[in-house]
């Protein structure tokens, strides 16, 4: 089974902490700086929205050079080879996976004759209203983001790591394992009051 990050909403503050965490953690090791989760907001409550890391993933059937692959139970994205085609963000039934602009590539000196130094601002920052969809950055490099389980780091997700309330949880193998264990037990525990309740014979 493939591991994933899933959050307790009952718990989550929507202080944005994880999304910060998360920005951080991957600009210092020279992955784009853009959260690799969304913090949701309702009527409900709130919580952060991330890649399940699906068993059949769709966004790895759809990328047309390869760049996600799945290691070490989890989907992970290659931000290297990505193109930027949006295939995997139209996708991905959970809207976990965003693009998000690069840091500015080497250009020309002659660029600027084609393109003004103002269009070379990062566009989302200055419409934030334009969905990173159809959003462009010339001298920018759009490649998908999604949640790779900080793999690179050995502490685990930065998301999990800074939650000030434990609303994120890493689900494994052995996690499931266990909540499947404790539920059976308190069905178990469930039926065997029911049975000491007194209900007439056959009511059960």
């Amino acid at each position: 089974m493939n591991r994933f990050v899933i959050a307790e909403p009952t718990k989550c503050i929507g202080c944005n902490t994880c999304m910060a965490a998360c920005i951080q953690t991957h600009e210092k090791v020279g992955l784009v700086a853009h959260a690799r989760l969304t913090v949701m907001r309702d009527d409900n409550g709130t919580a952060p929205v991330l890649c399940r890391h699906c068993e059949d993933a769709p966004c790895a059937k759809v990328c047309p050079v390869n760049a996600i692959v799945k290691i070490d139970n989890s989907i992970m994205l290659n931000e290297s080879t990505c193109i930027g085609c949006k295939l995997c963000g139209l996708a991905c039934p959970f809207g976990a996976i965003t693009p998000a602009a690069s840091e500015p590539e080497a250009l020309p000196e002659c660029y600027e004759n084609y393109v003004p130094e103002s269009q070379l601002s990062d566009l989302p920052a200055s419409a934030p209203s334009m969905n990173p969809f159809l959003a462009w950055n010339a001298g920018r490099k759009m490649i998908a983001v999604k949640c790779d389980l900080c793999s690179f780091d050995p502490a685990g997700p930065a998301c999990i790591r800074s939650c000030p309330t434990d609303a994120l949880y890493l689900i494994a193998d052995k996690t499931l394992n266990v909540a499947s264990r404790l539920k059976r037990e308190a069905f178990e525990d469930s039926l065997i009051n029911t049975a000491n309740a007194g209900l007439p014979e056959g009511e059960l």
